[in-house]
């Protein structure tokens, strides 16, 4: 397959609400989408890096950069049977797995419409939903959070996601609790706290949670398991793996008993594969994080999480929740907490070109 053509084009959407974590808030998202071309077919892919490195360090100006100097011109004209020749393609550039996953990302769509079959299959899924949660920001008051909650739960979402940092925890959990006994509730930290944190941390489990989710560090493993020996709770790693060797060494120390896969942040579909692969033979479940995705990045992320071990709610949730108007033509949206796969080719959306224009903010064409 000769890779002919390759477009970025870059959007900015508005988000429905305001999305607060321990990084900031977040109102809008600038969305950099990739086509590739070859034999009168398209692939799509997005890029959930940021106009400001907090989540990890890529950002969307450095992707766009690499992505038109060097990593779409050494792409394009080349002929590529695989997915994983496009990994070795790109494996002379260290680190930028988010923009590197673009590219991959789109090559896989491409090729499996190609083949005319749904990602899913190329990938070794085996079901035809996906159980999906919520993941709700801070709030101004526990109240609007406890409001928040009742709705998606009577929405039929089956986990609910917190947003912590040091202030807003153990209270809000203490009284989330008393309110929602029986539901599934999970806390994400995104790394704002540190080790010196750990009796603090400990109080969260008296209220059952599933996993506390990336507490330390973006980038230690080490402290994490040293954490996890002061909890009874499940430590669940998110920043902190960038490869199945992340995962591996995350896995023999025990720094992580789940472990949340970003497709995008692993690089692409084939290492998120490996370390699905890799959290299965440790007998660690896995699940699919989001980014605030649009519907591309979203059906990727749904055809992802149909692999065997994806045995907990990911954020996967309703398009609708997130966008007025999406860049796909199809809704993605979950019943009863179930997300259906998108049928038909590859990952199964098209692009709504008359909305794109709309939204479009820039981009260029290799």
């Amino acid at each position: 397959m000769i890779i002919e053509s390759a477009e970025v084009i870059v959007v900015e959407l508005p988000l429905r609400f305001r999305f607060e974590t321990s990084f900031g808030e977040q109102t809008k998202r600038i969305v950099p989408l990739l086509v590739l071309r070859s034999q009168g077919l398209e692939g799509y892919s997005e890029g959930v890096m940021t106009p400001i490195p907090r989540y990890r360090e890529e950002t969307v100006a450095g992707a766009l950069d690499l992505l038109q100097n060097y990593l779409l011109p050494a792409l394009v004209e080349s002929n590529l049977d695989a997915p994983s020749q496009v990994e070795k393609l790109l494996a002379p550039y260290r680190g930028n797995n988010m923009a590197k996953a673009m590219v991959e990302m789109a090559f896989w769509d491409l090729w499996a419409k190609a083949l005319g079959v749904p990602l899913s299959r190329l990938l070794g899924g085996v079901r035809h939903e996906i159980p999906v949660g919520v993941s709700i920001g801070v709030q101004k008051t526990i109240d609007e959070t406890l409001e928040q909650i009742s709705k998606n739960l009577d929405a039929g979402y089956r986990r609910i996601k917190l947003k912590i940092k040091p202030g807003w925890d153990v209270q809000l959990i203490k009284q989330v609790r008393e309110a929602f006994p029986d539901a599934h509730l999970t806390v994400d930290a995104n790394s704002s706290y540190r080790l010196a944190d750990a009796r603090s941390l400990a109080l969260l489990d008296e209220y059952a949670l599933d996993y506390i989710e990336q507490p330390l560090r973006f980038d230690d493993i080490l402290d994490h398991a040293k954490l996890q020996s002061q909890l009874e709770t499940p430590i669940c790693l998110d920043e902190s793996i960038t490869s199945a060797k992340s995962a591996r060494q995350a896995a023999q120390i025990d720094a992580a008993r789940v472990i949340n896969v970003k497709v995008a942040r692993l690089g692409g579909h084939g290492e998120a594969k490996r370390v699905h692969d890799i959290a299965w033979s440790f007998d660690i479940p896995v699940w699919m994080g989001g980014m605030l995705e649009t519907g591309i990045g979203r059906a990727h992320n749904i055809h992802a999480a149909t692999l065997p071990n994806y045995v907990l709610p990911g954020d996967t949730s309703s398009a609708s929740r997130y966008w007025s108007s999406d860049v796909i033509n199809e809704p993605l949206e979950a019943e009863n907490g179930l997300m259906p796969v998108p049928q038909g080719p590859g990952i199964g959306v098209t692009l709504n070109r008359h909305f794109l224009n709309t939204v479009r903010i820039g981009g260029f064409t290799v």
